[in-house]
């Protein structure tokens, strides 16, 4: 079970390598989430699932210690439903397409470069003659 630095670093491997970046966008998505709950919004995200905020009304619950029952008072706490696609990659009746990533970029002398740019040709070098 991945712990938040463990799931840091899978996100970093999609974000080519950007731990900084990765560990950013998820405390960013967190405090979004976070902060829509509090304000009593929804967040859906079609597909993955709803997060939201529950009120429990006033109940009757028992110390476990004792025995004993106690009052509990008025409480919200955050609850999550599943989406559809999400219950689908659970279950197995659809299959996760493998992380895709991204080929090493091409290498080009800068001669070549600026000459692509200026829309000419690069000039070759004068071939060394043998002594």
């Amino acid at each position: 079970m991945p712990n938040k630095a463990q799931f840091i670093e899978q996100l970093a491997e999609r974000l080519d390598g950007d731990k900084k970046r990765a560990q950013q966008a998820l405390d960013a998505v967190i405090q979004t989430v976070y902060a829509n709950i509090v304000n009593g919004e929804r967040v859906a995200l079609t597909g993955f699932g709803i997060f939201e905020k529950r009120e429990r009304g006033p109940r009757m619950a028992r110390n476990p210690a004792t025995g004993e029952a106690v009052a509990v008072g008025q409480t919200s706490v955050p609850a999550f439903r599943a989406g559809a696609e999400f219950k689908a990659v659970t279950s197995g009746a659809k299959q996760l397409a493998p992380p895709v990533k991204k080929a090493a970029a091409k290498t080009v002398p800068a001669k070549r470069v600026a000459a692509k740019a200026s829309g000419r040709a690069a000039a070759k070098a004068p071939a060394k003659r043998a002594r």
